[in-house]
């Protein structure tokens, strides 16, 4: 890939923003990519695009809300229905094939003002074989986590430790929302909502907005001293049909790494990956991934958890930022949180979470109960 990430821009992140409309969050983000990258939207970047998803934003055509904030009034916009990181994938595409220099990809979330998520996340199921269990979508979240521990004999203590080291995490990230020092037992003790699945196995909505800022290498050249590259990119839907995918594994991390991983050049992740940042919408969905990735075995990603291989000190860093557990789970915008913190720690702008010497990363995403849609992006401070 010949393509950079020059900018980023984004804002706090709170649990609710009555004060503050979408609109107005994602004008405050724009204005920070552009000042970061040192470009000017009406004279420097060729296209705009948005991650969203109409149903959480209340409206069809999203964006027709969009051109105003980020200075792309009478410019190319275009919606990606998918998460943060697709819509970067599309950037990317865009910028490869030679019509534009300079992309703004931009995802946010308002998940404060949605009043029934459940609903939504229902009318995703196949309307004639799922949907009319009118069954809570955490409960195959349930289902999946029990197929997965008994797959792997990962124990619910090891997918509580997830909550525990990625709110801890969370602490050293001004931009998180829900740091906090737990126990295990914190986790196991709360409600349970779809056995075993407890409350705190499941990440707490927030609200914030993301900019990202791409070019081309001969303008990221130009435009940034420390652009960080898009070494490979991969995306894959697995089926949408709750009977016939593999409940125990992520088939569609493990294709989109595939892709990525092979246009990256990576072919020993375990050695050639400083860290990572996957999705963990849930508690054991974070070793799900891991193992997706190839940062471990399958049938060692809890014990690896608990011995400390996957904290900030640890042989991979995962979810140094805090994750969808400690920033917040920000729905699609999510993946651009992760590649944010992928941009941050490349730049070694992290601060007190910092981690040493690092030079390449993995940023991985999920769109959620119930799909088995994802993307993952390999990004490394060296062309």
């Amino acid at each position: 890939m010949t393509v950079a990430i020059v900018g980023v821009g984004y804002t706090d992140v709170r649990s609710t923003t009555p004060d503050v409309s979408f609109k107005e969050s994602m004008f405050e983000a724009a204005v920070k990519a552009y000042e970061d990258a040192g470009v000017n939207p009406r004279k420097d970047i060729g296209s705009f695009i948005t991650a969203a998803e109409d149903y959480y934003e209340g409206y069809s055509i999203f964006d027709e809300f969009v051109p105003d904030q980020l200075g792309a009034v009478l410019r190319p916009v275009c919606t990606v229905g998918g998460d943060g990181l697709l819509g970067l994938i599309t950037g990317a595409m865009q910028i490869e094939t030679g019509v534009f220099d300079v992309v703004a990809v931009e995802a946010h979330s308002k998940a404060s003002d949605i009043l029934t998520l459940e609903n939504i996340m229902t009318f995703a199921f196949d309307p004639v074989y799922n949907r009319a269990f009118d069954a809570h979508p955490f409960f195959v979240a349930g289902l999946e986590m029990r197929r997965f521990m008994h797959e792997t004999k990962t124990s619910r203590e090891q997918c509580a430790e997830v909550v525990v080291k990625n709110r801890r995490n969370a602490i050293d990230n001004p931009a998180a929302v829900y740091p906090a020092k737990i126990t295990v037992d914190d986790v196991l003790n709360s409600e349970v909502i779809a056995e075993p699945l407890t409350r705190s196995d499941v990440s707490q909505m927030a609200d914030g907005t993301y900019v990202i800022v791409l070019a081309s290498e001969k303008k990221a050249k130009k435009l940034s001293d420390k652009p960080i590259w898009m070494k490979g990119l991969g995306w894959c839907s697995d089926t949408p049909w709750l009977e016939s995918r593999e409940w125990g594994s992520t088939v569609y991390t493990h294709l989109a790494k595939e892709r990525a991983y092979k246009m990256a050049g990576i072919t020993n992740p375990r050695k050639q990956i400083d860290f990572a940042e996957v999705d963990d919408w849930f508690s054991y969905k974070e070793l799900q991934h891991i193992a997706a990735l190839g940062l471990c075995e399958k049938r060692k990603a809890g014990k690896l958890l608990q011995k400390g291989s996957f904290n900030r000190d640890g042989q991979t860093p995962v979810n140094v930022s805090g994750g969808r557990f400690g920033v917040g789970n920000l729905l699609e915008a999510s993946a651009l949180q992760s590649v944010l913190e992928c941009v941050l720690q490349l730049r070694s702008e992290a601060g007190k979470r910092q981690i040493k010497d690092a030079t390449t990363a993995v940023a991985q995403s999920w769109r959620g109960v119930p799909t088995g849609t994802g993307c993952v992006a390999v990004l490394s401070n060296e062309l």
